[in-house]
């Protein structure tokens, strides 16, 4: 999958969110795939730092600043650079932040992956043959929580107890109906719009600097040396590092590209070996472990039902019908996190030691 089949090279490809942790791991990705990548996020960092700007990524790609709220400013980065893909990622991503902030959740999340759905329409009608790909990203906490010791699949029912839960299922909802009203799979050769949807597990790795995540948590205490604080040590999440979803995405997006591409207008999950699923509490004592110190104690616990206890996603689909296989399992996921951290913490290039990870993947 290094070059997947090197059908990127030479693509204009826009990712939203792209100044986020997984936007800036996946414009690296498809720079070095020979994109050209163009970028639409907000103006404001999502974290100080961040690693859009660790990276250098502002000299690396188009970087357009806007909000997916504003539909006349969506409407006018995809009219004007006329993307081959689009890679959708810019969202509210944090469920205590949308229990917070629940209009802007819903705005963000739903209306604004409406606006890039309604873009893409809106160039698609001017008669363009070419073919336009639209990945749009979600999260495996769109599903009705049953917990359920298995793993959740693609058909199975869309929910969410919380706001930010919600408006992803909205978003996913808003992605079908775009999908069987304008853009039908069997019709492909006539509008030319491949749509599909990505649904990922909790997603870790080096960069995330975004308040109330576990990894980002446990990281910023080593390097305070302060204990962990694990709210719900006993809680069972799918964790994968970043590549590993993103190369889901990129494989899904290269299929989209390709003859067969009516095949994969469809959702997607993109889990990680462990299916089993790994506690909260179990990754906390492993990145004490690979770190080398380190004490956990016990915070406040979810009082208010809305974490989920048990979720697992299953990936069956996309190994049956892409031959997709996660790269890493968690403990190699915490090991990439904790070097890319630490190569941080003393001053290396960190675009150049992020493309060294996604050699250990893809090599």
């Amino acid at each position: 999958m290094l070059r997947f089949d090197e059908i990127y090279d030479g693509k204009t490809v826009l990712v939203t969110g792209h100044t986020g942790f997984k936007g800036a791991w996946l414009t690296i990705w498809l720079r070095e795939l020979g994109a050209d990548v163009v970028g639409f996020s907000l103006p404001e960092p999502v974290s100080e730092p961040n690693m859009f700007d660790v990276c250098g990524l502002g000299e690396r790609c188009v970087d357009v600043r806007g909000d997916v709220r504003d539909r006349a400013a969506v409407a006018a980065v995809v009219a004007e650079h006329d993307p081959d893909v689009i890679f959708h990622m810019a969202a509210q991503p944090i469920v205590l932040t949308g229990i917070a902030e629940p209009v802007e959740t819903f705005e963000v999340n739903a209306q604004g992956t409406v606006h890039v759905l309604e873009a893409v329409r809106q160039v698609a009608a001017t008669g363009s043959s070419k073919r336009r790909v639209v990945v749009s990203i979600t999260t495996d906490k769109v599903y009705e929580d049953q917990n359920w010791p298995w793993g959740y699949r693609e058909t199975d029912r869309l929910g969410g107890k919380d706001p930010y839960s919600a408006s992803k299922a909205m978003a996913e909802l808003s992605i079908h109906a775009y999908r069987r009203t304008y853009f039908r799979p069997e019709d492909l050769a006539d509008h030319g719009v491949a749509l599909a949807s990505v649904r990922a597990g909790n997603v870790i790795g080096g960069g995330d600097l975004a308040p109330h995540r576990l990894v980002p948590d446990c990281i910023k205490a080593l390097q305070a040396g302060v204990p962990i604080e694990v709210r719900n040590p006993a809680s069972v999440r799918p964790w994968q590092h970043v590549m590993v979803p993103l190369s889901g995405y990129l494989e899904l997006g290269r299929r989209m590209l390709g003859a067969e591409a009516a095949g994969f207008c469809e959702a997607w999950n993109f889990g990680p070996a462990d299916e089993a699923g790994i506690t909260v509490g179990q990754v906390a004592d492993k990145l004490i472990e690979i770190w080398g110190g380190g004490t956990v104690t016990a915070g406040e616990p979810d009082t208010g039902g809305f974490e989920t206890f048990l979720l697992r996603l299953a990936f069956d689909k996309a190994a049956s019908k892409m031959d997709w296989r996660p790269g890493l399992d968690w403990v190699e996921a915490l090991t990439e996190t904790a070097a890319w951290f630490g190569a941080l913490g003393v001053g290396d290039d960190m675009y150049d030691v992020t493309v060294r990870h996604l050699g250990r993947l893809t090599a």
